[in-house]
């Protein structure tokens, strides 16, 4: 072979060589173009694989560019829906628990977090949590009221259901309600019921029977004392009145009209209103009056309605020849009013219920002068509606010690003794 022919071979074999790679090149530029159009058709989610077609490389990249940046802003969009949520849900009362399709937990909010804790029965209650998750992740929805003794007592009622999307499981979530407060509210409810029909049936019933006596009696000593008896009886009902509605009225004024208050008028006024029945019972109430300059914030009326059922409750439970003192301190932030007795005293056992409506720690004792069981309740939420506490000390056979516990009011005070300062 001549020089000549081995030219021309060189030259067929590198156009042949040119040829395959122009090919080559074709053929992965199409195909590049192919997998553009399938990431954009995944990003626009369109089933459709040709987007671009057969264009350009340059249009596929445009239009890639397009997609993306659609793209960007529904996952930007999306990410805010999900702050948006997430807010949402740590505002909320309830505790929120999500998982994934694989029982991971994703999203839990702060209320979750106090109400399923480390602590021994937040443990039980995150056992019972995860128990309805799991079974909520293979589809079947649950829920479970649970008792957890504490301290604190809590109840509290967990709901589990899966989260489907498309028809396609996507996780599960969990939402834990405390209802410990509705059912202490549905108790109360109850016992307030049944005690005011109790309380009720008793003096009604007993006015019937008096009645139906005195329409038959022809003695007129008899028909008198039954007709005393009759007014002591309605006197009774009519205090139960008198003394549910201020305790509703009390109760309507959360914010009651705030002003400054002289102590030592409502200290008078509230010894005033008992004085009589104590001094019938031969008990003497000693008043130690504070410095007329000493004055605390609040409403007068529910402030002398507190102290005049503190007084009253002390010649209740008091024997005939007791004291009661009503006395005062301050430390220029708090006033602190205390009543004492020399009375029966609370047993230990009673402390803690001595508040609640129509409780009474010597039913009998409280029937015979006439006490409604309401005067201390009202007191608690005097105290309460001023921002202020009522706190008690006792010990049975030797008398008791309440002390009500109200901000100080503006101006200068009395001094108190270093000992005697409110905390």
């Amino acid at each position: 072979m001549n020089r000549t022919q081995l030219l021309e071979a060189a030259v067929g074999i590198l156009a042949v060589v040119l040829v395959v790679g122009m090919l080559w090149r074709w053929r992965a530029r199409r195909h590049l173009v192919r997998r553009l159009a399938s990431v954009i058709s995944r990003l626009e989610g369109t089933d459709r694989v040709d987007v671009v077609g057969r264009g350009r490389l340059e249009t596929s990249l445009a239009a890639l560019e397009r997609a993306a940046g659609a793209g960007s802003l529904r996952v930007s969009d999306a990410q805010v829906a999900v702050d948006r949520l997430a807010d949402a849900f740590r505002l909320i009362g309830h505790g929120i628990i999500v998982c994934d399709e694989n029982g991971d937990v994703v999203f839990r909010n702060a209320r979750a977090d106090e109400l399923v804790g480390d602590r021994l029965h937040e443990a039980l209650a995150g056992e019972a949590v995860a128990r309805l998750l799991e079974d909520a992740v293979d589809g079947r929805a649950g829920e479970e009221q649970l008792e957890l003794f504490g301290p604190p007592h809590r109840t509290l009622h967990l709901t589990a259901a899966p989260l489907v999307n498309d028809a396609r499981l996507v996780g599960a979530a969990a939402v834990i309600e405390d209802v410990s407060e509705r059912r202490r509210l549905e108790a109360v409810r109850r016992d307030f019921v049944a005690n005011i029909s109790h309380e009720l049936k008793t003096p009604v019933g007993a006015l019937g029977l008096l009645a139906e006596t005195l329409a038959g009696e022809d003695d007129p000593d008899v028909a008198a004392r039954l007709a005393e008896r009759m007014q002591t009886e309605a006197f009774r009902v009519g205090r139960i009145i008198e003394d549910l509605l201020d305790l509703s009225r009390i109760e309507a004024e959360e914010a009651p009209l705030r002003e400054p208050v002289p102590v030592h008028l409502v200290l008078a006024e509230a010894a005033e209103r008992v004085r009589s029945v104590a001094e019938h019972r031969g008990i003497r109430i000693e008043v130690h009056e504070p410095p007329r300059r000493m004055n605390v914030l609040g409403d007068r009326r529910q402030l002398v309605s507190a102290v005049h059922s503190l007084v009253e409750n002390a010649v209740t439970y008091s024997d005939e020849g007791g004291e009661v003192v009503l006395d005062t301190r301050t430390n220029g932030r708090w006033v602190e009013v205390t009543v004492s007795d020399t009375g029966v005293g609370i047993p230990a056992r009673d402390l803690e219920r001595i508040f609640e409506r129509f409780y009474r720690v010597d039913r009998a004792r409280a029937r015979d002068t006439g006490g409604t069981g309401l005067g201390l309740a009202i007191v608690r939420h005097v105290a309460g509606n001023h921002g202020g506490e009522v706190r008690v000390q006792s010990q049975e056979g030797r008398g008791s010690t309440f002390t009500l516990r109200l901000p100080s009011g503006p101006g200068p005070v009395g001094v108190a003794a270093p000992d005697a300062e409110a905390g």
